[in-house]
């Protein structure tokens, strides 16, 4: 079913950890963005790999969406690859995971997806192969 990018419903992972989607660009890049906080360290100290991955599945999967719904839509798509890059850490400030659509066609998109920090310092990086759910 395809939502207006203000109002798809919140998923219970986003609630969770906290952080939030931009779906304003007209282009159909989406943002995600999350401050950090002591709750999204590892034992080392610096953001969990499992937060650099959900962040970056949601902004590719957020791109394909729009895609696959068209101009100011979204529909659900479920993630059937996503290969993560892990470049360089953080432990503090915010980060913004910016996904863009990279190809496809009417069932499966391919899109990337990029972690920086607010000085702009990469932090990592995914592909996903992102398919329209059949619900």
């Amino acid at each position: 079913m395809p939502y207006p990018p203000h109002e798809a419903p919140q998923s219970g992972a986003e609630k969770l950890v906290g952080y939030s989607i931009d779906l304003s660009d007209p282009a159909g890049t989406s943002a995600v963005s999350l401050e950090i906080a002591p709750k999204h360290l590892n034992r080392n100290g610096t953001l969990h790999g499992g937060i650099h991955a959900m962040m970056l599945d949601a902004a590719g999967g957020f791109a394909a969406s729009r895609k696959l719904a068209g101009e100011g839509e979204i529909v659900q798509v479920m993630t059937l690859s996503l290969a993560t890059n892990f470049v360089a850490s953080a432990s503090e400030g915010r980060v913004t995971v910016t996904g863009r659509v990279t190809g496809g066609g009417y069932k499966i998109v391919y899109a990337e997806a990029q972690m920086v920090d607010a000085e702009g310092r990469i932090l990592s990086t995914a592909q996903g192969v992102f398919k329209r759910n059949a619900t």
